[in-house]
């Protein structure tokens, strides 16, 4: 249970975070911290949360990299399911929580956007459903490699943090504006269920291609670099 509630506590934060930054700060008036800012922000919630929670749950945050890391061999399988609950349960909480926070300003309208992902007319840059598939597959795929080479026993100790949460950050510069960058279903579905409509109906890709794209990069890690962990 301790492992569960870690990993729902750092998908909050993780949510509220990142999300929360792309919502509240990130066009405001005069001062906004713009693509930049929202990609720091998602590579700092990681950051934090890999040092605060990292040792008691592996800080997954995500059921793309709960799958892959179980494909990988580096996770046990009975816990991925529990492990997905956990981080949509608390990818909801942050999504509500910015809902009632964001709610507050005048003006405010969730159908905008509500930082959730799109393609097509809802991609950011309005790129197509194929472009932003395989942007989400491919980002997913060097999350993983990163994930799974920073925390290898060969890999110096101590640095795996900083390396997965500076790879996040790069992820967010590169596909910002292809599919406001998801990697992570959890972080999809938190916002989406707010939005309704034209969110909930392209939520499938934001589940099927960052689940594909952790498989692909869990697989070439495990046969080229890696040993199984796990049985």
């Amino acid at each position: 249970m301790k492992q569960y509630g870690a990993e729902f506590f750092g998908t909050f934060w993780l949510v509220l975070g990142g999300c929360g930054s792309a919502v509240l700060a990130a066009g405001f008036p005069g001062l906004g911290i713009g693509f930049v800012g929202v990609a720091l922000a998602f590579g700092l919630t990681v950051l934090t949360m890999a040092y605060a929670i990292g040792h008691i749950s592996g800080c997954h945050l995500n059921p793309a990299i709960s799958i892959g890391l179980w494909v990988g061999g580096r996770f046990p399988g009975k816990q991925v399911v529990p492990y997905i609950i956990a981080q949509i349960a608390g990818g909801f909480l942050a999504g509500l929580m910015l809902y009632l926070i964001a709610s507050g300003k005048s003006g405010f309208d969730v159908s905008t956007g509500f930082a959730s992902n799109g393609y097509g007319e809802h991609s950011p840059g309005k790129y197509s459903m194929v472009a932003c598939f395989l942007c989400e597959v491919v980002m997913t795929m060097m999350f993983l490699l990163i994930i799974m080479g920073a925390t290898d026993k060969r890999a110096p100790a101590g640095f795996a943090p900083l390396a997965i949460g500076f790879g996040l950050t790069l992820i967010h510069l590169i596909s910002i504006p292809v599919t406001n960058t998801s990697v992570n279903p959890a972080r999809s579905t938190a916002v989406a269920l707010f939005v309704g409509d034209w969110a909930i109906a392209q939520l499938w890709m934001f589940w099927i291609a960052p689940i594909v794209g952790g498989v692909m990069g869990a697989l070439v890690y495990r046969f080229l670099f890696d040993a199984k962990e796990y049985n």
